[in-house]
């Protein structure tokens, strides 16, 4: 157990793409390239006549259950997942919160915001940062974990977080990525039988949303309920509403499906790429739509893949990890390929 808090939580890849950063080849950022789809961005700008009106959630609830068949008082839209951070920190009454490192760090620094003292359990490199429940204290009563885990691109099994679940105590899944990974196999966001599960998801990733904030949480009515009563009036916006609504259809959800699969391949493909550059290791096996890699000496190779065009995401920032770590987000091959020019480039200047 760890309460080691050097890492700055509240740094985010996007950092590395702001102001001067905007012109390099975006491999920090993990929102799928060519997103929003034209479809989606005329049934955006189709809302907006809508706007003099107050949001309405309704319909998006509706079609958010409807996907994950689920009934509507299990479904909590909210403006993106990093919302629901702060409405768990903030509604929850918890006495030892524990988050499962390395994951995405916003949901321990809307914690330690909301006042709470906040354990770290540290997954193992040699491990392949693999979850062992069995990490976990068994009076923790907040977990927090993702799936699949944002840096390290781990899918956890379904059944090791489930081991997780128990009576007073509340586990939170991020499944922000989950719809990157084909099958959504090890997901639990359908699950009604665990005691205390939240599921978030996120629509900023599959369909380039990022800027639009939208997500929604997946939890027992009684903590939907509670969650709701701290979110502000209105707190989803009328296009937001329209993009939960229609990417929770059918087609979208194929499309989502495929594109899935797609990524899969250009991920093997980035994988097979890095596996010829000596003192390059991939963590894996990956599952999401980026790659973790250590390599010694990873600060100044980072540095001079922005001189030759390439921002990547520094991994020192994820508690568990430290300075030999970056994170690379999956591209299509031609943008692998001329990454990994650069790539050998950088490498051969150290």
């Amino acid at each position: 157990m760890h309460t080691i808090s050097e890492p700055d939580l509240r740094h985010h890849g996007d950092a590395e793409v702001r102001g001067g950063g905007a012109e390099l080849t975006d491999l920090a950022v993990n929102v799928r390239a060519g997103t929003p789809p034209v479809w989606l961005r005329e049934h955006l700008a189709a809302s907006l006549d809508g706007l003099a009106a107050y949001p309405d959630g309704r319909a998006a609830r509706r079609a958010v259950a409807a996907r994950h068949g689920l009934p509507e008082e299990r479904v909590l839209l909210t403006a993106g997942a990093a919302e629901a951070f702060v409405l768990l920190a903030r509604a929850l009454r918890v006495r030892r919160p524990v988050v499962v490192h390395p994951q995405f760090t916003e949901p321990e620094a809307a914690l330690r915001d909301a006042g709470h003292t906040v354990e770290r359990v540290l997954l193992d490199a040699a491990d392949g940062f693999r979850l062992d429940p069995r990490a976990v204290p068994g009076d923790a009563d907040l977990v927090v974990v993702g799936n699949p885990t944002n840096p390290t691109s781990v899918l956890h099994p379904a059944q090791s977080l489930a081991q997780l679940a128990r009576p007073g105590r509340t586990l939170v899944v991020d499944e922000a990525f989950m719809d990157a990974v084909p099958g959504e196999r090890e997901s639990l966001a359908s699950r009604t039988d665990l005691p205390g599960l939240i599921v978030l998801r996120s629509l900023t990733k599959t369909w380039g949303l990022a800027g639009l904030r939208v997500g929604y949480a997946l939890a027992s009515p009684g903590t939907i309920a509670r969650l709701e009563r701290a979110q502000p009036l209105w707190p989803v916006s009328s296009p937001a509403l329209a993009a939960a609504e229609v990417c929770s259809a059918p087609p979208a959800l194929a499309e989502a499906a495929h594109a899935a699969h797609h990524l899969a391949a250009d991920r093997a493909h980035l994988e097979a790429a890095l596996a010829g550059f000596e003192g390059v290791r991939v963590c894996g096996p990956a599952a999401g739509p980026f790659l973790l890699v250590h390599l010694e000496g990873a600060a100044a190779v980072r540095s001079r893949l922005r001189g030759l065009g390439f921002a990547v995401r520094r991994g020192d920032t994820f508690p568990g990890l430290g300075p030999d770590y970056l994170r690379l987000a999956v591209r299509d091959r031609a943008t692998t390929d001329r990454f990994a020019e650069a790539l050998a480039k950088a490498l051969a200047d150290r």
